[in-house]
């Protein structure tokens, strides 16, 4: 009796466990060290041209050494930081956009594929939750749609297309 009843909980407790939307990847700190990316360096300090023009201090309000690693990354690749923050589009993307709208667009496109994608993951990962560990569910429920780089490169080469040189083949 007792045995039945142990193996009862610990059914349900599995049952119940399985239940729970934990998302598909699993992150986790694999160890007791620092977290680097918690440590961003600053901007080197820098003498203004004029110590009696020195702009007010702004309580909370940015400073001139502080990182910005989108506005960086926008000025590195070509862009213009200042447009940041704005929605509307340069008069030097229009013919882009408008190329890309040619069919037509949907305004809450985001939304029809976030459903898309669960009504996927719900098909696909019926026991993708009932893990004993923490492992990855990506990789077992994308499986499908995941490209065989080794595969591709030698169906390209069989039908004549020129391609780069390539490690040799991984492993599967």
């Amino acid at each position: 009796m007792r045995v039945a009843r142990s193996l009862t909980v610990l059914t349900l407790a599995l049952a119940v466990s399985a239940c729970a939307d934990r998302g598909l990847q699993t992150v986790v700190k694999n160890g007791r060290g620092p977290d680097e990316f918690l440590v961003i360096p600053s901007k080197p300090l820098s003498e203004p041209e004029s110590y009696t023009f020195l702009p007010a201090p702004t309580p909370g309000g940015a400073n001139i050494t502080d990182q910005n690693p989108e506005a960086d990354a926008i000025a590195a690749l070509g862009g213009n930081p200042a447009a940041l923050n704005s929605t509307t589009i340069p008069g030097s993307d229009g013919a882009l956009v408008n190329n890309a709208r040619r069919y037509g667009s949907d305004a809450d496109i985001r939304t029809v594929l976030a459903q898309e994608d669960a009504d996927f993951r719900k098909r696909r990962g019926r026991f993708a939750n009932i893990k004993l560990f923490n492992v990855d569910r990506y990789a077992d429920v994308y499986s499908s749609q995941t490209l065989n780089a080794d595969e591709q490169e030698r169906r390209y080469r069989q039908a004549g297309v020129p391609t780069p040189a390539a490690p040799p083949a991984t492993k599967q």
